[in-house]
């Protein structure tokens, strides 16, 4: 039987069995007229099937679009009736219909007839229920898609009000429902709806759901347009800009232009030039006021700033460099050879890669002077960058340009001073560098001063590789404790002791006094110095290794010696008239200083072998008085810089029961320690005092150790450590003191008050002790023995395995000084204490003792 589709007040039969078309992804409602494009072969045959029954067909939605041949079980049963209206085959073999939708139906069977599907329907009017709530559910939904019309741009307004003018309310809600413009799964499930009451409901819901993303959809292009047309009227304003610019003939030539003109000419490596192009034309698609403009503009900079293939001609001969370092330096023999060395190989070979100096030694020496210097005698330029307190990894490898405000790290900065690839580059304090969260410095050194990797050094800002294998490199450093192990493996150690007392004399007359006159205003030829006055400003007024202190005084002296001479001319104006004026009168010695004899005065004792030989003076050269001002005697110097604050003689020499000398190693340089002992009664407590570290408490109570086990052989009490305390003390204020060296000197000061033998006054000693008595090699004996013949010390007892060391100390070190090479404490005892049967005064003060045989000849 034919179902009967009922469409408002018309109705009309079909046949009972329709040629089914399937549909993928497209859902057609009744009352509605669709365009479909037919091309797959079994639509094409249903279209011809329909021809035969009056243009009537079935229109069924596909479960799944991704089926290119549907069978009946992937078919939504719920479908469409409808009617072809127009038909039109296409060039290319698709066929174009138009159709419209007669009525709902339900399929109750489905058959294939040839290529096509025959399907027998049964008639689904859409009826109303419940129509009070049906009508509010429709005039909600049909506001909604009011609204929903407004907000969708491809939707005419007029549609509105064609859905709301249908005749029927069933034409109204798939009026609403074929312009809904939502998944075909939700089009089936309104085509589905049991009655009208759901359909509406369901519709309301849709439409809330598309409407809440139209409005984002139609924010968000509000804000695009929005900000394009900001661009626009950027870019216009600045197109209006360049014009009004190019009117006043300010606007020469292009920006970008000039930038890759630069480029050109700059001769960057093909890698760079690449790089940089692609950065330039990147920066060319950008606006002008963008953040991103400013990063690429600053990157761009960075680059054509830096050295990339630019070097200088290097002077490549030795004598000129010693020459040069002759001038600059007074001493420091070592490093002027390791100098002369790298400059003669570079002379041979052309290129010499891999020479990282580090100059270590106390404040003050000369280390980064000493760097200037060398470049000066290479012809380099030469660039100094502070390591200490830096405590980031970016400082040395720089930021990422994604952070605000990066910038490249020291190394490319100072490298862009430098404006050639090959400087000379100091790397001032290394031995100060810090280490937190934001990471290790010094581990970001390694791939700068490592040979095998500094040629491809990677900065994280430039994100290239950068070659670094042409500069060299100089370290300095106080200490070399305080840097890592892989880093000092890098380097070459060069150890600068401190000066000795002439060579302080002749760094202050060739050098420091020269440039503090000259710099304080005053003719260094017009100063006339007594010949102990610069002996007494060391001896009385410094304490160093160094010669920075020395300096300071000095500069004082020039300004005291500037204002009295200000004074003189002021007072002199004022009395002559200025015609009467004269000239000041030049007495010179030699070309730099004027060194007079001393004012006869009482003269002070001195130690053995502190004395300075005095220049001799010019003849006849007349001793400075006190009315002069540009004169220096000894007498004045208390008024020049106050009272010294040492004693040159507070140091004796005299033999000592409990005391003995001990030497140290600082990060100012080697020091002189006096190590006392006290014998108490008690019960055997050991007290160690003067601020000790817990390695010398360590070698206190080993040497403690070694007196009880050979107090026997000693002549010691064997039960001391019962009925006495042992008061250990080295007093040097409140400076910290650490390190093994000094065990010989406190067993040796334990054993002479514990037996009451002195130990001799002229003996300094260094070594570590062990539980058994023998003596361990200890480290920096060269800054060592500079304090021992500082302090006037003629004997120096060092472990045996030390004595490889004795060749690189100074003449003068040894040739004032006696070394004892020792293996045992009973070698050390055998050297120091004075023996009773072989005591007296007067030996004991001179301290002409012959020492024992164990010590090496010179």
């Amino acid at each position: 039987m034919s179902p009967l589709i009922v469409r408002g007040g018309e109705a009309m039969l079909v046949p009972d069995r329709l040629a089914v078309l399937p549909l993928r992804d497209v859902v057609v409602f009744p009352y509605v007229v669709t365009p479909l494009l037919i091309g797959r072969e079994g639509s094409v045959a249903a279209i011809q099937a329909a021809a035969k029954q009056d243009n009537f067909i079935l229109l069924a939605a596909q479960k799944s679009g991704e089926v290119n041949d549907p069978a009946a079980s992937d078919l939504h049963r719920t479908a469409v009736a409808a009617r072809i209206v127009q038909q039109a085959t296409l060039p290319n073999g698709t066929i174009r219909v138009l159709v419209e939708g007669l009525g709902r139906v339900r399929i109750t069977r489905m058959v294939p007839a040839g290529r096509a599907l025959r399907a027998s329907v049964v008639s689904l009017p859409l009826v109303v229920a419940g129509r009070e709530d049906t009508r509010v559910l429709s005039r909600r939904a049909l506001t909604l898609f009011e609204e929903y019309v407004g907000l969708h741009r491809r939707l005419p307004p007029e549609i509105v009000g064609i859905v709301q003018s249908a005749d029927t309310e069933d034409r109204q809600f798939y009026g609403v429902a074929a312009h809904m413009s939502v998944r075909h799964e939700l089009r089936q499930k309104l085509l589905e709806a049991p009655d009208l009451g759901a359909s509406w409901r369901l519709a309301a819901e849709m439409l809330a759901s598309e409407i809440e993303i139209l409005r984002l959809e139609r924010k968000i292009e509000d804000d695009v347009r929005g900000s394009l047309f900001q661009n626009q009227r950027e870019f216009y304003l600045q197109e209006q800009l360049k014009a009004i610019h190019r009117e006043l003939g300010e606007d020469d030539h292009d920006d970008l232009a000039e930038l890759e003109t630069q480029m050109k000419e700059k001769k960057l490596p093909e890698v760079v030039q690449t790089r940089a192009l692609r950065e330039l034309r990147k920066l060319g698609r950008m606006a002008p006021l963008s953040p991103e403009s400013t990063v690429s503009r600053n990157f761009l900079d960075w680059i054509l700033a830096l050295p990339w293939t630019e070097r200088t001609d290097e002077v490549l001969d030795v004598e000129h460099a010693r020459r040069v370092l002759d001038e600059d330096h007074f001493g420091l023999e070592e490093v002027k050879d390791r100098i002369l060395d790298y400059i003669a190989v570079l002379a041979l070979v052309g290129r010499l890669e891999g020479p990282i100096l580090c100059l270590v030694g106390p404040p003050g020496v000369g280390k980064t002077s000493l760097g200037r210097s060398i470049a000066r005698a290479l012809g380099r330029k030469f660039v100094r960058m502070s390591l200490g307190g830096v405590r980031d990894e970016a400082e040395i490898r720089g930021h990422r340009r994604t952070y605000i405000g990066s910038m490249p790290g020291r190394i490319i900065q100072a490298m862009r001073r430098a404006e050639v690839i090959n400087p000379v580059l100091l790397l001032d304090e290394v031995d100060k560098l810090g280490q937190d969260y934001r990471g290790d410095p010094a581990a970001a050194l390694l791939e700068v001063l490592d040979p095998e990797q500094n040629r491809a050094f990677n900065d994280h800002y430039l994100e290239m590789d950068y070659d670094l294998s042409q500069v060299l490199f100089i370290t300095t450093a106080n200490s070399l404790t305080n840097i890592p192990d892989a880093l000092r493996d890098r380097m070459e150690i060069i150890r600068l002791a401190g000066y000795l007392d002439h060579e302080k004399l002749a760094i202050a007359r060739q050098y420091l006094v020269p440039r503090q006159l000259s710099q304080h205003g005053i003719d260094p030829a017009t100063v006339t110095w007594e010949s102990g006055a610069l002996q007494e400003i060391m001896r009385g007024y410094t304490r160093e290794a160094g010669v920075r202190e020395f300096e300071r005084r000095l500069a004082r002296v020039a300004r005291k010696l500037a204002r009295r001479k200000a004074s003189s001319v002021t007072r002199a104006a004022a009395v002559l008239p200025a015609a009467t004026i004269a000239p000041p009168i030049t007495m010179t010695m030699g070309p730099q200083l004027l060194l007079v004899p001393p004012a006869k005065r009482p003269r002070r004792g001195k130690r053995a072998g502190a004395g300075e030989t005095p220049a001799p003076a010019a003849g006849g050269a007349p001793t400075p008085d006190e009315t002069s001002p540009l004169g220096v005697r000894v007498a004045d110097l208390k008024s020049l810089l106050g009272s010294a604050p040492y004693d040159p003689d507070e140091t004796s020499l005299d033999d000592k029961v409990g005391v003995a000398v001990g030497l140290a190693y600082t990060a100012v340089g080697g020091e002189t320690l006096e190590v006392e002992v006290s014998i108490v009664g008690g019960r055997g407590k050991l007290q160690l005092t003067g601020t000790l570290g817990d390695v010398m408490k360590e070698s206190a109570s080993a040497a403690l150790s070694y007196a009880r086990a050979r107090a026997g052989a000693l002549g010691i009490e064997r039960d001391f450590h019962r009925t006495r305390d042992i008061h250990v003390h080295i007093p040097a204020g409140a400076t910290p003191k650490d390190g093994p060296s000094a065990g010989i000197a406190i067993a040796t000061a334990i054993i002479s008050a514990l037996t009451g033998v002195p130990i001799r006054g002229d003996v300094a000693m260094t070594g570590e002790i062990t539980l058994r008595g023998r003596v361990l090699p200890i480290g920096g004996l060269k800054e060592k023995s500079v304090a021992a013949h500082r302090g006037g010390i003629t004997h120096v007892i060092i472990p045996h395995g030390n004595a490889r060391d004795l060749d690189d100390l100074a003449k003068e070190v040894t040739g004032t000084i006696r070394f004892h090479p020792v293996r045992t404490m009973d070698d050390v005892l055998a050297i120091a204490l004075r023996p009773p049967a072989a005591e007296a005064p007067a030996a004991r003060k001179s301290g002409s003792q012959p020492v024992a045989d164990v010590t090496l000849p010179h």
